[in-house]
């Protein structure tokens, strides 16, 4: 997905974040690696093109962005969070062989359980764990 520098400025205006090089391309990378990387995989991946780049510029970045709506994290059992550009209601599943992360559909009328009734529920996480299908047919398993 190719993104121009004024597209990537006006996507975090409108979430009242104020555009910075840093920003831009932490932003144009989580757009373009839908991947639910980690902030050290941001960090590795931006090192060579930001030199001056520093584990904290990344980690301060991501925590902006999910303070703002921009990104939704993902702590999946790990040790380590990851980042999902796809604020929008979907489910996960996580491969416990190879450890890569899929996104998968999830009706927008999810009911809230009756023994939530009266709670405000502000957020859904929806996650399944086991062996994808790509592993599976490679005959590893977990």
């Amino acid at each position: 997905m190719e993104n121009t520098i004024k597209q990537l400025k006006e996507y975090l205006i409108k979430h009242d974040i104020k555009p910075s090089t840093i920003r831009l391309k932490i932003l144009e990378y989580l757009l373009n690696n839908r991947i639910h990387p980690t902030a050290d995989d941001i960090y590795k991946n931006l090192l060579d093109q930001i030199p001056t780049l520093s584990k904290t510029s990344v980690y301060n970045t991501l925590d902006l962005f999910a303070d703002k709506g921009v990104v939704k994290v993902l702590s999946l059992n790990e040790k380590e969070a990851r980042y999902d550009i796809n604020t929008r209601l979907h489910g996960h599943f996580k491969c416990r062989v190879c450890s890569r992360v899929y996104d998968f559909a999830i009706p927008y009328d999810v009911s809230i359980p009756h023994e939530l009734k009266g709670f405000d529920v502000n957020d859904i996480d929806i996650n399944f764990y086991g062996v994808c299908q790509n592993c599976k047919n490679q005959g590893r398993k977990s």
